[in-house]
């Protein structure tokens, strides 16, 4: 194990046992050893999936880690998941959120809250890295206001079928993904009430997808709609009454997310150390001027303190989902934090900061999505304030 990592494992208040310290180690010499950050700027390039990566894991068996032992997964906790998108953050951000779905919130909320049928069929195409699933809440007139989502589910009784109608907005992994999650309204009712969520497998009948839209960080997003799209009964994650159970299951979205920030502030650190120490300037290099040093030392303060506040969320979780305080909190912490770390990166690597040759530039578009997924910051901030004065 690097000197790096033992450092980390010592200073934590959630101290990691010998199988998830050898996860951990397995998962960055995998990621070391298929060239991640190498090809991180090619994935961004070209807009393409990144297939390769996600195989390599799922190879190594990291992308079924939290998929249950049953549905051909390692049946791992939260705690794991959290840190094997650490160790893929820290090389490429772009392969991180592709395995997103797969170590976290999608497949465990089949797993959670799926049909034995459904439990079944998809689980272990997932594990496998066969089937890709893509989560679908966000409407072009309902972000963050998702109880304004106006795609609807209603119930066939002739067929015994559900109907789906509606439309998705930028949604990740349109072009590949084999399943959509889809949030829907159970009614016309106004509220959380009728919010639940269906299974839409990608080649049901009405069900199309646009050409998706050029993102920053090079990942491509899509818009779905759902003209009379008809699903079996099973399908059904979630019926009326159902959001405050799907919302669970998203607190581990937001804690994984957070896991990704950490990953990508400490792998723009790493980089930052590695070119202060070689880069000379006024007759010694870098690493030896007091005021690179407090910059390299800031990072690290906030590294440190965002990633104990991540695991903290997730060692909560005990086997079930993490809590939504907790994760709301570690999430506002490590997403902001990736933010000015990975300015100061930038500012680290002077005018070669500017140049994409060099990987300071990635690292700062990347921190920049983490505020933007699985809930604002803002919208965190309301949901830990009201925990605080209940």
């Amino acid at each position: 194990m690097s000197e790096l990592a033992t450092h980390e494992t010592s200073a934590a208040s959630f101290a990691l046992s010998a199988e998830q310290e050898e996860l951990r180690s397995r998962a960055r010499a995998l990621v070391e050893r298929e060239g991640f950050a190498e090809r991180s700027l090619e994935w961004e390039q070209t807009g393409e999936f990144p297939w390769a990566n996600v195989k390599a894991l799922a190879g190594e068996g990291l992308l079924a880690t939290t998929i249950p032992v049953e549905h051909g997964g390692n049946g791992g906790s939260w705690m794991e998941g959290a840190l094997v998108l650490e160790e893929i953050a820290r090389a490429c951000w772009v392969t991180a959120m592709a395995s997103l779905g797969e170590i976290g919130v999608q497949s465990q909320a089949l797993a959670a809250y799926g049909s034995d049928e459904v439990r079944a069929k998809y689980l272990p195409q997932i594990a496998s890295g066969d089937l890709i699933c893509s989560v679908c809440i966000t409407e072009e007139q309902a972000g963050s206001d998702i109880f304004s989502m106006s795609t609807i589910a209603t119930d066939d009784p002739d067929s015994g079928e559900v109907v789906v109608n509606g439309g998705k907005a930028l949604i990740s992994r349109g072009d590949v993904a084999g399943l959509f999650v889809v949030y829907v309204r159970w009614s016309q009712d106004p509220g959380m009430r009728p919010i639940g969520a269906v299974l839409i497998p990608r080649d049901t009948p009405g069900l199309t997808i646009d050409e998706g839209r050029e993102t920053l960080g090079g990942e491509k997003l899509y818009a779905l709609s759902f003209d009379t799209c008809r699903i079996p009964a099973s399908y059904v994650l979630a019926r009326e009454n159902g959001f405050k159970k799907m919302l669970t299951a998203f607190n581990g979205q937001r804690c994984l997310n957070a896991a990704i920030s950490v990953g990508l502030a400490q792998g723009a650190q790493d980089a930052a150390v590695a070119y202060v120490k070689q880069r000379v300037q006024g007759g010694k290099a870098l690493a030896e001027h007091q005021g690179i040093q407090w910059m390299i030392a800031d990072n690290e303060i906030e590294i440190q303190s965002a990633r104990q506040l991540v695991w903290r969320a997730a060692a909560a979780a005990s086997g079930g989902f993490p809590n939504r305080h907790d994760a709301a909190i570690a999430k506002v912490v490590s997403n902001e934090m990736a933010l000015r770390v990975t300015d100061r990166v930038v500012q680290l690597f002077g005018g070669h900061g500017w140049l994409k040759e060099f990987p300071a530039e990635r690292f700062l578009r990347w921190a920049r999505y983490g505020p933007l997924g699985g809930g604002t910051p803002q919208i965190q901030r309301t949901a830990i304030a009201r925990e605080v004065l209940k």
